[in-house]
């Protein structure tokens, strides 16, 4: 019998097994960015979003990203990264310049600020992940389990539709 059939109530959609895996998944995720954003707030004084945004510029080469590229990593309207990066602008993270290929183009780099709160974030963010996000699980489970998650982001981001 598929899974279809074999939901014919609530109860048994509240109890299927897949349901409920995806849910326990969601809630680890859910509660795992609260307790890890929340450290990065109060020990390095920006959100979790932000220090992704460290990371996304830390990755990318001279002379920056488009605010395009931002959003599309981030799977944000490119309204939100705009108004997330003029709050980095502000506290002095990342600096727009000139695009050398698109005249009239942007490009958002880190300053020299915003490269050492990613370094201090990351030291942060690092051993509070070993404390949260691996220590609860056996160490025999680690590595494949990290391995399970690439495979699930990377699935789900092929499937979802590219920015114009």
């Amino acid at each position: 019998m598929d899974e279809e059939a074999a939901i014919s109530s609530p109860k048994e959609a509240a109890g299927n097994p897949l349901v409920l895996a995806f849910g326990r998944l969601q809630g680890a995720a859910n509660r795992l960015e609260y307790i890890l954003g929340r450290a990065l707030e109060q020990e390095c004084g920006i959100t979790h979003l932000m220090y992704e945004v460290l990371l996304i510029l830390g990755r990318a080469d001279e002379p920056g990203l488009s605010m395009r590229a931002i959003a599309q990593e981030q799977v944000l309207t490119t309204g939100g990264a705009t108004r997330l990066v003029d709050r980095m602008e502000a506290a002095g993270l990342v600096e727009r310049a000139e695009d050398p290929d698109d005249r009239r183009g942007r490009l958002v780099r880190l300053t020299a600020l915003g490269e050492r709160m990613a370094v201090q974030a990351s030291r942060v963010h690092v051993e509070n992940i070993r404390r949260y996000f691996l220590e609860p699980l056996p160490p025999e489970h680690r590595d494949r389990f990290a391995e399970d998650l690439r495979i699930l982001s990377h699935s789900a981001r092929d499937v979802l539709p590219r920015l114009p």
